[in-house]
C-alpha cells in the first residue's frame, strides 16, 4: 500500500525520500519529502489503463535545478503579496520580492524547497502520508514559528485528499495549497480539456496580478465556466502576458469549513474526469502560460505553454493587505485546518 525509497540529497546534504502510495484499485501517487511534491499520479482512463496525470521530473535533480512549482506545497503564503509587504497588529513586515514587484508562494526558499519529515499514518480510507515542517520565527520575513502538517491520502475511491493543519507562536498569515499541474490525457496540451467551475465571481487583478479588491461577476465573459467550456475556446480573449488564465475564482459556498465542489475537468480522449472539492474560499485557475519548452520533464516531454492546468485551492491573493477579503491571519492558540480533494474517475 505504501513504500519508501531514496530520492537523493539536497545541495546541503539532506536526504530526500520518495513515498509510493498505492490504493486498492491500483491508483498510484508518488510524493517526495522535498517540498511535499506530488511527482506522479497514476489513475485509470475509460479503458482501465493507468496513466500519469501530473507534470514533474523522474529525479530529484530536476526539482533542485528550479521549476515552476510542479506539485509542491506552496507556503507559508501561497500566491502573491503586493510589493512584499504587509502590516499585522501595527507592525510592518518585509518579504522577498521574488515575482517582481511582488512576493510569491512564500519567498526565495518557501515550503516548496524544504525537506519535510514524513510519517506513514493509518487510515481506513487508503494509504496516507503525513509531512511535517516547522518554519522558524522570521523565516522569509514571516513572524512566528509555524508548525505545519500536510497529510496526503490516496483513498480506495481514487481520491487524492490533502489535509492541512498548522499552529503558530505569533500572529502570522498562512495560505497553504498544492500546486500540481494536471494533464488528464497524460500528454499534449490541455486546450481541449473541458472545465466547469462553481464560481459566479472572480477577483480581477492589476498589471502585476494583484487583486483590485473587486469581486466581479463572470457572467458573459471569457472567465465564465459555470457551464462547461473547453479551456482553449476563449483563452486568447482572456488577455494577460502571456495570454491565458491565471485568475482566482470565488468558490460558491466556499470558506465555510465544509467541502464543496469548486471545479470539474473532463478530457474526452482518455475519458478521465477530475472533480475538485474544497473548504477554501477561492481557487486559482492557471493554464501553464509561462511554460515555454525549456523545462524537460518525465519521458523527455518538453513542457510548452498550455501543457497543463492548475486548480490551486486557496484564500484570495494578497488577502493580508485586503480587509474585505477573508482573513488569512492565524494566531497563537488557534488551529489552521483545511482540506481539498481531487476526485478522479472516467466516462466513455
Amino acid at each position: 500500500m505504501i513504500s519508501r525509497s531514496n530520492f537523493g540529497k539536497t545541495a546541503d546534504g539532506q536526504a530526500v525520500a520518495l513515498y509510493t502510495l498505492t490504493n486498492a484499485k491500483g491508483a498510484v501517487a508518488k510524493i517526495t519529502t522535498f517540498g511535499g511534491i506530488v511527482t506522479e499520479l497514476h489513475v485509470a482512463d475509460k479503458s482501465g489503463q493507468k496513466g500519469d496525470v501530473v507534470l514533474g521530473f523522474s529525479t530529484l535533480d530536476g526539482y533542485l535545478k528550479g521549476h515552476p512549482y510542479f506539485g509542491v506545497i506552496a507556503g507559508r503564503v501561497a500566491n502573491r503579496i503586493a510589493k512584499g509587504k504587509f502590516t499585522l497588529d501595527g507592525k510592518t513586515y518585509t518579504l522577498a520580492v521574488n515575482n517582481k514587484p511582488n512576493h510569491l508562494h512564500g519567498g526565495d526558499k518557501g515550503f516548496d524547497k524544504k525537506v519535510w519529515k514524513a510519517t506513514v499514518v493509518r487510515r481506513k480510507d487508503g494509504p496516507a502520508l503525513q509531512l511535517t515542517y516547522t518554519s522558524p520565527d522570521g523565516e522569509e520575513g514571516y513572524p512566528g514559528a509555524l508548525t505545519s502538517k500536510v497529510t496526503y491520502i490516496l483513498t480506495d475511491e481514487n481520491v487524492l485528499r490533502i489535509e492541512y493543519v498548522a499552529t503558530t507562536t505569533k500572529a502570522t498569515p498562512i495560505n497553504l495549497t498544492n500546486h500540481s499541474y494536471f494533464n488528464l490525457a497524460g500528454k499534449g496540451l490541455i486546450l481541449d480539456h473541458e472545465l466547469t467551475m462553481n464560481c459566479a465571481r472572480y477577483t480581477p487583478v492589476d498589471d502585476t496580478s494583484i487583486p483590485t479588491g473587486e469581486l466581479a461577476p463572470v457572467a458573459g465573459s471569457a472567465m465564465d465556466f459555470i457551464q462547461p467550456h473547453k479551456l482553449g475556446e476563449r483563452l486568447e480573449s482572456v488577455g494577460k502576458d502571456p495570454t491565458g488564465y491565471d485568475h482566482n475564482y470565488v468558490v460558491d459556498g466556499g470558506g465555510k469549513k465544509k467541502l464543496v465542489k469548486c471545479a470539474s475537468v473532463f478530457e474526452a480522449t482518455s475519458g478521465r474526469t477530475m472533480d475538485v472539492y474544497t473548504d477554501q474560499p477561492g481557487v486559482q485557475l492557471y493554464t501553464g502560460n509561462f511554460l515555454d519548452g525549456t523545462v524537460v520533464g518525465k519521458g523527455g516531454w518538453k513542457y510548452v505553454k498550455n501543457s497543463a492546468l492548475c486548480l490551486e485551492t486557496q484564500h484570495y491573493p494578497d488577502s493580508i493587505n485586503q480587509k474585505n477579503f477573508p482573513s488569512v491571519v492565524l494566531r497563537p492558540g488557534q488551529n489552521y485546518k483545511t482540506a481539498t480533494e481531487y476526485r478522479f474517475g472516467a466516462r466513455k
